[in-house]
């Protein structure tokens, strides 16, 4: 199946429900840009801020519109409220690939469960409903606690890029990213039911 940027997509199971960002979002983002900044800590596009969320939200949609992303808005349905965002990017549908990432959630959302379940509906999505038959993640290298959290969902490392590209600080400082993936047979026969089995206990 091809992707349409145009439609609207929903994905959702008990816990949570991902649906296609749109520049009406920011209100439902405000209060993270303002009161947790460093959450874009290691974020080459940084969101703290009304005005740095603003356009956050529209490159990413300008991305869509550009069919190479696809993003997505966050609600966790236990608390009742909007919990951050994720995307696919670097989405090439001729070769079968894209990139899974841009993920942040708000503080009192980490640690909860709530990416794996993110995770678990955005990979289902990637591999049964696409066909895709690679799923890639990138991270600054300092970003332990991102790093860990792919790791814990059967994200496999591949590589260092070495100083692959500037930070939020600027072209001075430049970072290392790490590679990681999940090709379409480790998420049938590995990723997939590991997975099941901790999103629904």
């Amino acid at each position: 199946m091809s992707l349409n940027f145009s439609q609207q997509v929903i994905l959702e199971n008990n816990h949570v429900l991902l649906r296609s960002l749109q520049e009406s979002d920011l209100e439902n983002l405000l209060e993270f840009a303002i009161n947790e900044p460093t959450t874009w800590e290691y974020s080459l596009i940084r969101a703290d801020g009304k005005e740095n969320m603003l356009n956050y939200i529209q490159l990413a949609v300008k991305g869509r519109e550009n069919k190479n992303q696809f993003p997505f808005i966050v609600f966790d349905k236990k608390s009742g409220k909007y919990a951050g965002s994720t995307r696919f990017y670097d989405i090439n549908l001729d070769f079968k690939t894209l990139q899974l990432g841009y993920t942040w959630y708000g503080e009192q959302f980490r640690g909860t469960g709530l990416n794996k379940q993110c995770k678990f509906l955005l990979l289902q999505f990637a591999f049964e409903t696409l066909g895709m038959e690679r799923v890639e993640f990138r991270a600054d290298n300092n970003n332990k606690r991102s790093i860990a959290a792919m790791k814990s969902i059967g994200c496999k490392e591949e590589g260092i890029l070495r100083n692959h590209m500037p930070t939020a600080v600027g072209s001075e400082k430049r970072r290392d990213s790490i590679i990681l993936s999940i090709l379409r047979n480790e998420w049938f026969e590995e990723v997939k039911p590991s997975l099941l089995k901790r999103i629904e206990n």
